[in-house]
Formats: C-alpha cells, sequence, structure tokens
C-alpha cells in the first residue's frame, strides 16, 4: 500500500507540464535515433547527458526514460521493415517481423510490436512498482554457474529451434562465437583472432555484427537475385491488426513480460536473451508453425518486442536498488546519477522519494505516449517498403555503414561491416540461420567470463558447475530440450507398433 502511495505521488510529480514535455521530447528523440543502426538507447543517452546539465534531475531522468523506451522501438522499426536492427535487443524482430514485411504485412507487424511495447513496459514497470526489492536480493544470490547454465540454455535452444537442421543452427552459432572470440582476452589480456591489428583489440562491436549479417548480407542477397526477380515494390497491406492477428497475438503479449523482467533485472542481463527465449516459447506453442521463417509469424513479433520492453523495466530494479548496471542504457543512467551527486541503492528511495518515484510514474506515462505515436505512424513506416529494391537497398546500405562507423568512427568498421555482411550472404546460400550467429557474438565472451570464474571458484572442480539447485534445474531443462525430439520420436514408434 506504501509504493501503491508513492507511485500516486509519483504520477503528480511526472504530469507536470515541464515533465511531460520532457517525457514526450524523449519519446520522439528516441524513436528518431532508434531507427538509425549502430546508435542505440545507450549512445542517445550518452550523447543528451550533457544537453541535460541545466536540466533538475527529476526532469532529466524522466526524458532519458523517454529515450530508452523510444529507441527500443525505433530500432524494431527498422528491424521489421528493412531487416537492419538498430540494436541488439531488436535482433530477434528481424527474424518474423521482416518476411510479415515482405509479404506486405510491415503495418500489421509494427502495430503488432508497438502494442508489445505497451503491454511489456505496462506490466514490467507493474512488477518494478511490486517486486523491486524482492528480485534485487534473489539477483544477489545468482552466481558464475547459474549465468553460465542460463547462456548454455541459451546455446542449446538457439541450434534446436532455428534453421532447417540442428547441424546447421550449430555451425551459424559456431561463427559467432569465433566471432566474438575477436579481441583482448579479459581475464589475462593476450591478443586473440586480431591478426596483430590494434583496432580489433577491442573486439567487434555487436550492432556492426547484427547490421553486417542482417542488412549488409540481405542486401547482397537481394542484388544477386535482382536479374531473375522483377524489382518490384513490397505492396504495404492494411493498416491495422485484424481479429485473427489479435487472437494470435494477445496472449504473446501478456507471456512475454514474464520473461523479460527477471532477466533485465538479474545483474550481466538485457534484453538480448529474454527476446530470444520469448522467441523459442512463442515458436514453440504457435499453432501455425507454416508461418515461421516464411511468410513471417506476428506472435513471433508481439512476444520478443514485449519481453524487450519489460526488459528495460527490469534493468531498473538493480540499478535503482542496488546501484548495479545490467544493461549500457543503465551505466550511462548510473554515471547521470552520479553527475547530479545522487548515488542509487538501497536508501535511494528514501533520501530521493520524489525522484525515483516520479522516474517510474513516468515510465507508464511514457509506454502512453509511445503507443499514442508509433501506432498512427505505423502505416506511414511501412510506406518505406514501396521504393523500389535497387533504391531501397542502397539506401540500407548507406545508412548501414553510417551506423558502423558511429559505433567506433574507425575506418576499419567498414571494411569488418563488409566482410560480415558476406558472411550474412555467404550463410543465406547455404541455409544458415543468422540468429545463432549473433547470439553467440552477445553471449559468447559472457559465457566465457562466467566459466572460467565459476571455474576458478571451485579450484578447476568441474562439479562447480553444477552445485546450485538453480543451475541444476537449467540444465534439466537442457537436457529435457535435447531429448525431446528422440522421446517424442519413440512415442510416435510405439503409438505405432500396435496397428502395425
Amino acid at each position: 500500500m506504501n509504493a501503491l502511495t508513492s507511485l500516486m505521488d509519483g504520477f503528480g510529480t511526472a504530469l507536470t507540464p515541464v515533465n511531460l514535455l520532457w517525457a514526450a521530447v524523449g519519446v520522439l528523440l528516441g524513436t528518431a535515433i532508434g531507427v538509425l543502426p549502430g546508435i542505440g538507447p545507450a549512445m542517445a543517452v550518452a550523447l543528451l547527458l550533457p544537453v541535460t546539465y541545466g536540466l533538475d534531475p527529476t526532469g532529466a531522468f524522466i526524458m532519458f526514460a523517454g529515450i530508452y523506451y523510444g529507441a527500443m522501438f525505433g530500432g524494431s522499426t527498422t528491424s521489421i521493415l528493412l531487416n537492419t536492427p538498430g540494436e541488439s535487443a531488436a535482433v530477434v524482430a528481424a527474424m518474423e517481423g521482416n518476411p510479415m514485411a515482405k509479404s506486405g504485412r510491415g503495418a500489421q507487424a509494427l502495430a503488432a510490436a508497438a502494442i508489445g511495447h505497451f503491454a511489456g513496459g505496462l506490466i514490467g514497470t507493474a512488477l518494478l512498482v511490486a517486486l523491486a526489492p524482492t528480485v534485487a536480493h534473489l539477483a544477489v544470490d545468482i552466481g558464475a554457474p547459474d549465468y553460465f547454465a542460463i547462456m548454455v540454455l541459451a546455446f542449446i535452444a538457439v541450434t534446436s529451434v532455428l534453421g532447417s537442421s540442428r547441424i546447421r543452427g550449430l555451425a551459424s552459432l559456431l561463427i559467432g562465437l569465433t566471432l566474438g572470440l575477436v579481441g583482448l582476452d579479459q581475464m589475462t589480456g593476450q591478443q586473440r583472432l586480431t591478426f596483430g591489428s590494434l583496432q580489433l583489440a577491442d573486439g567487434i562491436d555487436v550492432v556492426i555484427v547484427a547490421v553486417g549479417l542482417f542488412a549488409i548480407g540481405e542486401a547482397l542477397w537481394v542484388a544477386a537475385h535482382l536479374r531473375r526477380l522483377p524489382a518490384q515494390p513490397i505492396p504495404v497491406g492494411r493498416p491495422w491488426l485484424g481479429r485473427d492477428d489479435v487472437r494470435r497475438t494477445w496472449k504473446s503479449w501478456l507471456r512475454g513480460p514474464f520473461i523479460g523482467f527477471p532477466f533485465g533485472a538479474i545483474p550481466a542481463g538485457g534484453a538480448e536473451i529474454p527476446t530470444f527465449l520469448s522467441y523459442v516459447t512463442e515458436k514453440r506453442l504457435s499453432k501455425h508453425q507454416e508461418d515461421w521463417g516464411r511468410k513471417g509469424a506476428i506472435e513471433g513479433v508481439a512476444g520478443p518486442e514485449s519481453a524487450a520492453s519489460a526488459s528495460a523495466a527490469g534493468t531498473l530494479v538493480s540499478m535503482l536498488t542496488l546501484g548495479l548496471p545490467t544493461t549500457a542504457v543503465a551505466a550511462v543512467m548510473l554515471a547521470a546519477f552520479q553527475q547530479y551527486g545522487i548515488q542509487p541503492g538501497p536508501l535511494l528511495f528514501e533520501r530521493e522519494p520524489d525522484l525515483v518515484w516520479g522516474l517510474i510514474a513516468s515510465l507508464f506515462v511514457g509506454m502512453v505516449l509511445l503507443l499514442a505515436l508509433n501506432l498512427p505512424l505505423a502505416p506511414v513506416w511501412a510506406k518505406l517498403l514501396r521504393i523500389p529494391r535497387p533504391y531501397l537497398y542502397a539506401g540500407i546500405m548507406f545508412f548501414a555503414a553510417v551506423g558502423a562507423y558511429a559505433v567506433g568512427g574507425e575506418v576499419i568498421d567498414l571494411v569488418i561491416l563488409l566482410i560480415i555482411g558476406l558472411i550474412g550472404f555467404g550463410m543465406r546460400r547455404y541455409g544458415l540461420p543468422i540468429l545463432p550467429a549473433v547470439i553467440g557474438v552477445i553471449l559468447g565472451p559472457n559465457a566465457e567470463q562466467q566459466l572460467r570464474r565459476a571455474l576458478q571458484i571451485s579450484d578447476g572442480n568441474v562439479t562447480g558447475l553444477v552445485d546450485t539447485p538453480f543451475a541444476v534445474t537449467v540444465y534439466a531443462v537442457i537436457v529435457l530440450l535435447l531429448a525431446w525430439p528422440l522421446l517424442k520420436k519413440l512415442g510416435g514408434v510405439t503409438r505405432r507398433s500396435p496397428s502395425a
């Protein structure tokens, strides 16, 4: 009841005209910046940090929250329409959203993503209000073996669900893990796969990998087939969700937050793992398997986007209650707190209640503004697809190059982008799914670090990887996932044997 009263006071702060203006400015800026590949919410908040020096802390953080959510949706827009993820959390949206756009259902995919962001943000923020202290306490107890087990689960799931075979999924994952090894070893400082280049010592940014594999690889693939296929613009279709679309997506919108929020709250979390796990869950539960990866399944957009938005709310749990940033955006916002002389932690809710509850209330306001802004704009964004494909993909190549250069400001990033684009082209040629490679790049370095940390804690004893109930439970799920196709086949044989 005390939290509810504080939240009502927070709405009193967030709904003042000035703070409403900052929330609207943040949502608009975030959406516009998120559309540009390579410039994600973290960079947007970092770039705008100096601009807020003259603002009061509450107004500044309300605007930052708007930028965060707006940039996540902006990244989904280009991911769905152009197969060009604006940031890593939007990678999964391309898997089903882009086939939908190519089938003339881009507006429906964008509408499903917008409502998914709204539902995920709403439920995630409600969970933030209700469960912040409890989730933060549980997050502290999760150790290196648990993190590694979660990442192994993601790796196994990615090779089991995507692609025409597990072998192809595993091959794609190994490509991603190899790209993730490039750079300095985080524990020893030794260079790996840098070929003596100092520019590669920092590794390859995941945005460059995602843009290269998705956007450049797709553009090269389309260019290679333009002579065989007529260069017709992609149809836009009707700009609203039908009754069947809503029937297929409403459960996905509600499931996503309960996958995204816990992962956002745990240290080393973020939106990448929960969006992928939501995608896997929706594919397992879908009654329309024939649409997945072909015409595009709308629930494969709705669930992950809802999970991503709820994950964004979850990241605020650890940052506000523990002072522990779990994503790049949370790290930048932590720096902003320190800029104002405020230290997040257990006492923040007592020392700065107006700021904290005003920020939390502004998340609800930002969700409404985001939905009101992007639902009417979905048909407008979808009209990008009317552009003839040679011009459309030339523009994609240009913006992909600009986004890759913006990541580090180095010419070598453009060379790496082209090389990875050629790898993406080759993967399409031989039927390898793209997402496992991106998951490998994102999670590979973290998985290696958590593995080595767990082994150090146990003095090199392998049993240290399974010495917690949480890790044992996750590995049991992995075994079940691996054995399920075999059990299903044996069950089918058993059922057929009496009739035989």
